[in-house]
């Protein structure tokens, strides 16, 4: 057993993990930006065009709780190289695509890859970093890349777009991933469960893993087929007997996928559903704000992509602010400010103004708020979900809190477009000619509910999430008096 123990080593462990986490995080808005040139160069229909982003969605939110798991069972290092090389091959496949089928598998084995990679990630930097002010801090680095991805993926992905084309989208992964890879043997130091070769649940594997896939499949879906379609209802009800015979499997199983002894912790159960409520109000802002840049304000991809870097800049500086203000006041209070702010860039974006819409007027403040937000509630939920578990349920609850967030990211953005794309239609049966006015109504109905996801969450924060671990956390993060973890 080693401690990783020099300064200068942990800041490098942490670099190479935060810019892991960097990638895995933009792919999944990378290419929202290069849609339309994606669209033309490989003929998709306007149906199929949303699954080269669903794809991704898919495979990374259904594979989460196993790849979380798989870093336990077999040494997080080893997975996370492995999860990576996945990736890597896959981003460069999916540049050289030549049809929409070939795409949208490249795109499902990327989500696959990075299924595997992110709870890892997330999980070194657990049994890394001594649990208080030092994993506070590597948190917040963690966050503001993470929370930063959404933003600079738009952004990056306009400028690739305009200046190269899209496949550079995929293959811009393709040299970092590698990299990454080759680092990862001289900077991180393997782990694994103590227990963690006694057995591999099978069956609990295949029925989490089919239902949770199933499900972001269903909800993803719903907005194309109908939220009321039998194809929607058969594959919801498929997806809840897939998780009801995993709930079966575990308790009866001797060495069980998922310990339900984990969620003893009150704390981490909490902190799962505030997580799920992040993912409902955030996931869909970016989607909803680059309809309205582009579709509204008709900015090109590199302007909309520009428009994202005060965002982005402002994620990063709450982050790193948040994880200061947990060590000071606790991961509770901290959470309850940032979904506040959510709620309130959000509802500020209901207001969205079309015709005589602008940038400055309507997007650059509402943006700011909701990001600041974004930062102070990702930094503490995640330390929220890791605190005071045991360091061989590291990938467990690593896996946990990435999986409650996808899914309510795949969740929100189903329900918002859902509401936005109703309501749109409903105005133009109503007579409304202007197809400007009608999609920014759209626009405002899915804001103000988005709002509501995040307010809802606040609440629940206060009442679900202990006091009493928030405060002493706080006071051992402040005092120092936690031991090195040992990995």
């Amino acid at each position: 057993m080693t401690v990783l123990e020099n300064p200068r080593a942990k800041s490098l462990a942490l670099a190479l993990l935060a810019m892991t986490q960097f990638i895995i995080v933009i792919d999944a808005s990378i290419v929202n930006v290069a849609l339309p040139s994606i669209g033309r160069a490989l003929n998709f229909s306007r149906a199929d065009l949303s699954w080269v982003v669903n794809a991704y969605t898919l495979t990374f939110g259904g594979f989460l709780l196993l790849g979380g798991r798989l870093a336990d069972l077999l040494g997080r290092r080893r997975m996370f190289i492995g999860g990576l090389i996945l990736f890597s091959i896959a981003s460069l496949v999916g540049g050289f695509a030549q049809s929409e089928g070939w795409l949208i598998v490249a795109r499902a084995v990327q989500g696959l890859g990075a299924a595997i990679v992110s709870p890892a990630a997330l999980s070194i930097i657990t049994t890394t970093f001594s649990e208080g002010s030092e994993r506070n801090r590597a948190l917040g680095v963690w966050g503001a890349v993470a929370g930063a991805g959404g933003a600079a993926g738009v952004l990056l992905g306009g400028v690739l777009t305009s200046g190269l084309g899209w496949e550079w989208v995929l293959f811009v992964n393709v040299p970092i991933g590698a990299a990454c890879a080759l680092l990862a043997p001289r900077l991180l130091l393997e782990s694994s469960s103590d227990d963690a070769l006694r057995s591999f649940d099978i069956p609990g594997a295949v029925t989490v893993t089919a239902g949770l896939a199933l499900l972001v499949y269903a909800l993803v879906d719903a907005v194309n087929v109908g939220w009321g379609s039998t194809a929607t209802i058969v594959k919801i009800a498929a997806a809840a007997a897939l998780l009801v015979a995993f709930l079966v499997i575990e308790l009866r199983g001797r060495h069980p996928l998922m310990p339900f002894s984990i969620f003893r912790l009150r704390t981490l159960r909490g902190a799962n559903i505030v997580g799920l409520l992040i993912g409902m109000s955030l996931f869909s802002m970016f989607f909803f704000i680059s309809l309205y840049l582009q579709n509204v304000l008709h900015d090109s991809a590199l302007k909309a992509g520009l428009s994202y870097l005060p965002l982005a800049i402002v994620i990063i500086l709450s982050a790193g602010a948040a994880s200061v203000l947990v060590t000071r006041v606790g991961f509770k209070p901290t959470l309850i400010f940032g979904l506040l702010l959510v709620a309130g860039g959000l509802f500020w974006f209901s207001r969205v103004k079309a015709p005589g819409g602008s940038f400055v007027a309507d997007v650059l403040g509402p943006s700011m708020v909701a990001g600041a937000g974004l930062g102070f509630s990702f930094v503490p939920v995640t330390i929220a979900a890791v605190t005071g578990t045991e360091p061989r349920e590291a990938g467990l609850a690593s896996g946990l809190i990435n999986t409650a967030q996808q899914v309510g990211g795949a969740l929100g953005l189903a329900i918002l477009a859902t509401i936005a794309n109703s309501h749109t239609q409903s105005l133009f049966r109503a007579g409304e000619h202007s197809s400007t006015i009608a999609l920014t109504k759209g626009f405002q109905r899915a804001f103000l509910v988005g709002s509501g996801f995040a307010l809802a969450g606040a609440i629940l924060a206060a009442l679900l999430i202990s006091s009493r671990d928030t405060s002493t956390h706080a006071e051992a993060a402040r005092r120092g008096e936690v031991a090195p973890m040992v990995v």
